[in-house]
């Protein structure tokens, strides 16, 4: 008997019984994915527009892509109103986070497991000026926002344009300044219409693509300026003493419990 005989014997029986614990086993895999948290989150957000924005007011657009100078950028909602235009950042997490608007990095805390990510204001803001390029409006007339969906928890408080999913409505409707006509909202909106790249999956992978390439460059520029022997970053000094008195060297920034040191390139 060979081994596929072998093995359809022993485990035959088991996948037989127990076939819809392997599948929910699966499907609670794919929804952990974040392609799939981060699709519910958007979701989320999409249905709360539609049905608790008045639709002659508020027009949404959803995974809007741009292009821009460094390749392409994707922002998860646009809302344009008279009132202005939203640029909404969606984040589907759970657990307690800490962050401020300032910090580049913000935390966040599953019992003992820690994660960090980047502060989404920050990756908003590059969303929002793509757009204002765009665009061509001014500034004061695009406002950020980022929406938390999930069992999340902020430990810090909560920067003004950063909310939980039930209340993002509440925030674009506080606006009520006017700050476009009609008819100006309907040229904004059919400009984002007919600009972004077409929303396709082949769009979505040269994006994702394009995001994997900033990452790797950043790791790559961090690695060749890490320390050698503890792996902290580099950093630029001058030589006080000695032969190379007023010379610049890197020095490994966790002087003095590491003195390793590298030559500047030229």
């Amino acid at each position: 008997m060979n081994t596929s005989a072998v093995l359809v014997q022993i485990f035959g029986p088991f996948i037989s019984n127990f076939w819809w614990l392997i599948l929910l086993a699966i499907v609670v895999s794919v929804l952990k994915s974040p392609v799939i948290k981060g699709a519910f989150g958007e979701g989320q957000v999409n249905l709360a527009a539609k049905f608790l924005l008045d639709k002659d007011i508020y027009k949404l657009i959803k995974n809007v892509t741009l292009v821009t100078e460094s390749g392409s950028t994707q922002i998860d909602h646009v809302i344009v109103s008279r009132y202005g235009v939203f640029v909404i950042e969606t984040k589907n997490m759970k657990g307690w986070i800490f962050g401020d608007a300032n910090q580049k990095i913000w935390t966040q805390k599953i019992y003992r497991h820690t994660t960090k990510f980047q502060n989404p204001l920050h990756q908003n803001y590059k969303h929002t000026q793509a757009l204002q390029r765009f665009l061509a409006l001014d500034p004061e007339k695009i406002f950020s926002l980022v929406v938390f969906v999930g069992d999340s928890s902020f430990k810090t408080p909560m920067p003004a344009n950063v909310v939980y999913a039930g209340e993002f409505i509440r925030f674009i409707e506080s606006k009520t300044q006017l700050l476009f006509s009609d008819s100006q909202v309907h040229e904004i909106f059919a400009r984002l219409q007919f600009g972004r790249l077409e929303p396709t999956n082949r769009t979505h992978r040269r994006y994702v693509e394009h995001v994997k390439n900033i990452v790797q460059a950043k790791q790559t520029r961090h690695h060749e300026n890490s320390c050698p022997n503890c792996g902290k970053s580099m950093v630029i000094r001058t030589a006080r003493n000695g032969a190379n008195k007023g010379k610049q060297f890197w020095g490994c920034n966790g002087f003095p419990k590491c003195r390793a040191i590298k030559q500047i390139n030229t």
